[in-house]
């Protein structure tokens, strides 16, 4: 199975890499060849920083865009979009202005603005899943188990069921996102120790 990390400037690859590794058994493709992308079975878009910057990283590399949009949209191959490679899979960004997105799941990327004021921004560290999921990269992951954050924005999905689970942070904070061949974390399923490996295993298995 080929699996291609976009490497697009965005930092955060070689620990994606290293976990996508020592699931599969064998090293995945880190890549800014836009070809390699469009011709790969898995794909996995990380992402560290401002929705704005990594859109214009993305979009700097001529064709990237357009592969994205073969591999995972036309050919429907299994994505990934892990922080904010899961955040650019909206419609928009509100981050320093309104940016576009891929517009692959209708939705904004909006700051958080915990109830509680005592509880900081960016929200940072380990932090309980809740929802009620039934989801193939999600299977043998329970509720209330822990998987690590950071960041100051999240995914407000326009349809409530692309949502599959939140955390609390001074209100609900979108977590996971999925549809159809899409799936998206908020957390970093590389630095979540056993259900981030569990969850990398389950995206390589996974047949939408």
């Amino acid at each position: 199975m080929s699996v291609a990390i976009v490497d697009y400037g965005s930092g955060n690859l070689r620990s994606a890499a290293k976990a996508v590794a020592r699931v599969a058994g064998t090293e995945p493709a880190v890549t800014a060849d836009p070809d390699a992308v469009a011709r790969a079975e898995r794909v996995v878009l990380p992402g560290v920083g401002a929705f704005a910057d990594c859109m214009a990283g993305l979009s700097r590399i001529e064709g990237m865009v357009e592969a994205l949009t073969e591999a995972v949209i036309r050919r429907r191959r299994p994505f990934l979009g892990i922080c904010v490679g899961m955040q650019l899979m909206a419609s928009r960004g509100v981050e320093y202005g309104t940016h576009p997105g891929l517009d692959w799941i209708p939705g904004e990327v909006v700051r958080l603005h915990p109830k509680d004021l005592a509880l900081k921004v960016p929200h940072m560290g380990w932090n309980e899943l809740a929802g009620d999921w039934h989801h193939p990269v999600l299977e043998g992951i329970r509720p209330g188990e822990h998987a690590y954050f950071v960041h100051s924005f999240h995914m407000a999905t326009e349809n409530p069921a692309h949502c599959l689970a939140t955390v609390d942070h001074g209100g609900p904070v979108t977590a996971v996102v999925a549809r159809d061949n899409l799936f998206g974390t908020q957390f970093h399923p590389e630095k979540s120790q056993s259900v981030g490996l569990r969850l990398i295993g389950n995206f390589l298995a996974w047949r939408p």
